[in-house]
């Protein structure tokens, strides 16, 4: 890691975010303001007019907006934050590079506001982890702790008229609740009091290569939660020091499920909760369906439990915790009893919970995906076919289109036809339809009452208003 000068003097300097209305810049910008600096940023979005409430709102916060050519960066005095991967040809980079700016990556920037804080609580893993921080944010904030919150997705607790995309909390500087991202390596960058690991499973990097990042994180943790139900998860427990697991199946996890106690509806459910250290037992509610979001509860109330807060209060606030936009967001249902769902599924993992969530219940499912690059599509692409083959009924329907493309040099030889050719050659039903206008006729053509459409796909925040406009026609 570069050396930085001291925080009272990082945080005196002026910030600059290259991409400030994405889901990783967003927060960490907020956080900043929240704490006086002065911010600043761009964003191609902003300069293509798209999602132009968020620029907006973040134009009544007072951050200070500026296309993206080059003209936002003034002084060498100005600390530029940007992807590790944007090349130098960007117009603010190239201008930083000639006034001599310190960069920072958003990883490199967020983890010197969550080890410099009193006890940084980490969340990892390959799925779950913008829920659990949610979850567990939530239940600092409700207990009184006035924690700061550093997530990825926006965190509907916490939203007001003044804060519509509120994906940060600004509270002490005495607890920092954060989730940490493997996909790049910069897990490696945080010393966690608390370390949450969710589960181990493919998305950005090889099994071997997640295997030894999330085996150091967990041996820098003061102490670790494990999920005791993930295998791969459950078999790095000897590189971490002390350890809370939990768990749904196991009967040794310390947080853990009463055996026959869970009830499932299609948007909520309810489970009771034992502390195995104590045996006490407590009545979960929680208002979002699917057994993956128990497993996230669970992990919420474990790292809660590391953190110093009893099992009986945090579960009394999850009762109250109204969960993330685009995580099984529903949008409506309309008069014909058709369901409009918006959601962050991108990797097999993710896709395959909302799924499961999904068939649990009566009705066909219409899926919409998007894949949230060519790379990853490339990485990722088979197990992804193969998810819709497993999670989706005979009378199910895929429609994907293009991957997500904002520019740059990325290899675009290889689509989205690929998995469709790939779901139909294993029997399932998929459709290859290259714009978002076209899937948008094709879904309200094809929807029926009792249908529910899932809108999925990452790094693009206008899918949101796509379901939307999918669910305004159909009603």
């Amino acid at each position: 890691m570069t050396d930085f000068p001291s925080p009272d003097e990082l945080f005196a300097r002026p910030f600059f975010f290259v991409g400030i209305g994405g889901s990783g810049m967003l927060p960490l910008a907020q956080i900043l303001k929240g704490r006086g600096c002065e911010v600043g940023g761009s964003d191609r979005s902003f300069d293509q007019g798209r999602t132009p409430e968020k620029f907006a709102a973040l134009e009544r916060q007072g951050f200070q907006l500026h296309p993206q050519d080059g003209s936002g960066i003034v002084s060498g005095e100005q600390i530029v934050v940007a992807s590790a991967a944007i090349e130098d040809s960007v117009p603010e980079i190239d201008r930083a590079n000639e006034l001599g700016c310190l960069r920072l990556t958003r990883a490199e920037l967020n983890s010197i506001l969550f080890n410099t804080s009193g006890a940084g609580i980490a969340v990892a893993g390959t799925s779950g982890k913008s829920t659990v921080t949610g979850m567990l944010g939530w239940i600092l904030e409700a207990t009184g702790r006035a924690p700061t919150i550093m997530n990825g997705a926006v965190m509907k607790n916490f939203v007001s008229p003044e804060r519509p995309f509120a994906s940060a909390v600004v509270g002490s500087q005495s607890i920092y609740a954060s989730e940490v991202d493997e996909s790049d390596g910069s897990i490696a960058l945080y010393r966690p009091a608390v370390g949450v690991l969710l589960n181990v499973s493919l998305d950005h990097k090889s099994m071997e290569e997640l295997r030894q990042l999330f085996g150091d994180y967990l041996s820098r943790s003061r102490i670790s939660v494990i999920n005791a139900d993930d295998e791969e998860a459950l078999a790095l427990l000897p590189q971490a020091k002390d350890v809370i697991t939990f768990g749904i199946e196991q009967d040794k996890a310390q947080i853990s499920i009463v055996p026959g106690s869970i009830a499932e509806g299609p948007v909520r459910q309810a489970a009771m909760v034992i502390d195995r250290h104590d045996k006490s037992e407590q009545a979960l509610r929680l208002n979002m369906p699917g057994r993956h979001n128990l497993s996230n509860a669970l992990a919420a109330i474990a790292g809660a439990a590391a953190a110093g807060v009893p099992v009986a209060a945090s579960v009394e606030a999850l009762a109250g915790f109204e969960g993330l936009a685009r995580r099984f967001d529903i949008v409506g249902t309309s008069h014909a009893a058709i369901t409009v769902i918006d959601d962050f599924g991108h990797n097999p993992e993710k896709c395959a919970a909302t799924l499961r969530t999904l068939r649990a219940h009566s009705g066909r499912v219409l899926v919409f995906f998007q894949p949230h690059g060519y790379g990853p599509l490339r990485q990722m692409g088979d197990e992804l076919a193969q998810v819709f083959v497993d999670e989706l009924a005979e009378d199910d329907r895929v429609l994907m289109c293009d991957p997500v493309y904002f520019g740059g040099t990325v290899d675009r030889s290889e689509g989205s036809e690929r998995i469709v050719r790939l779901v139909e050659q294993a029997g399932g039903r998929a459709e290859y339809i290259p714009t978002r206008k076209a899937i948008e006729d094709r879904l309200v053509n094809l929807a029926s009452p009792g249908d529910r459409i899932v809108v999925m796909g990452a790094r693009d925040d206008t899918l949101s208003e796509f379901a939307r406009k999918v669910f305004a026609r159909l009603s």
